[in-house]
């Protein structure tokens, strides 16, 4: 997808995807909603590089990961409108176009940003959030949420999921990843930077429900078991806002 026939235009700040970094046993205070941004996007600005590096190709050796893109991509269409919200390094992004999509990704971090844009050129990348997308409704065939939503406060997450049934069109799918679990995992020094940042485990039927509550379908909940230092399973739901009767 290029800037001149991309469904945005500028937008503001938003949360990243995130695999399972070195972590600290302390347990994760409350975060106040004004700040969890301002940490996401000072965090991932920090770690951008080191982040990059060491998950340099998150699809390799997770089958079930590139089945359910499969999948997702087989359920939006060749060609078909896609964000990828909270884009990171731009990884997934590129999975996506490499399945047919039209897809343009969306991060908070600049650092992210600047990788993904090095890494892939001929893709669009913008600066924003996802909780505020300046994105006409209905202007997508899909939209992804992979490990994006894990740093948005539970709170929020209804009105985040409204957010995404909005810029689908009738029939539009979305995709979201997340890590399985009752309690958050602070992230303290990873890298050996002095940031920090909390991690939210959810289970997949507490999020299937808020997804259905913000007006989707839930069409898949797949679970699968830990992979290498992931220290717990990983969810895929695949939603669908409703066709128009």
């Amino acid at each position: 997808m290029t800037d001149s026939d991309s469904p945005i235009t500028d937008i503001p700040a938003s949360d990243t995807p995130a695999a399972d970094l070195p972590a600290s046993d302390t347990p994760a205070p409350d975060v106040p909603v004004s700040d969890f941004l301002t940490r996401t996007r000072v965090f991932y600005d920090t770690v951008a590089e080191d982040y990059a590096e060491r998950f340099r190709d998150p699809f390799a050796g997770a089958p079930v990961d590139r089945a359910m893109f499969a999948v997702f991509a087989e359920l939006v269409g060749p060609g078909g409108a896609v964000a990828d919200l909270g884009c990171g390094p731009g990884r997934a992004t590129a999975h996506l176009r490499s399945l047919g999509l039209d897809v343009f990704g969306l991060d908070l971090s600049a650092g992210m940003l600047a990788i993904a844009r090095r890494e892939n050129p001929d893709l669009l990348f913008v600066q924003g959030s996802m909780l505020d997308l300046d994105v006409a409704d209905g202007a997508l065939a899909g939209a992804v949420s992979w490990y994006s939503s894990i740093h948005t406060p539970v709170e929020e997450l209804p009105a985040l999921f409204s957010e995404f049934r909005r810029v689908l069109k009738p029939g539009g799918h979305l995709l979201v990843g997340f890590q399985v679990g009752d309690e958050p995992k602070r992230h303290d020094k990873p890298f050996g930077h002095d940031v920090i940042l909390d991690f939210q485990r959810r289970q997949p039927e507490f999020v299937g429900g808020l997804l259905e509550a913000a007006g989707f379908e839930v069409l898949s909940r797949t679970v699968r078991a830990p992979q290498e230092q992931e220290p717990t399973p990983q969810a895929c739901l695949i939603a669908r806002r409703p066709a128009a009767v």
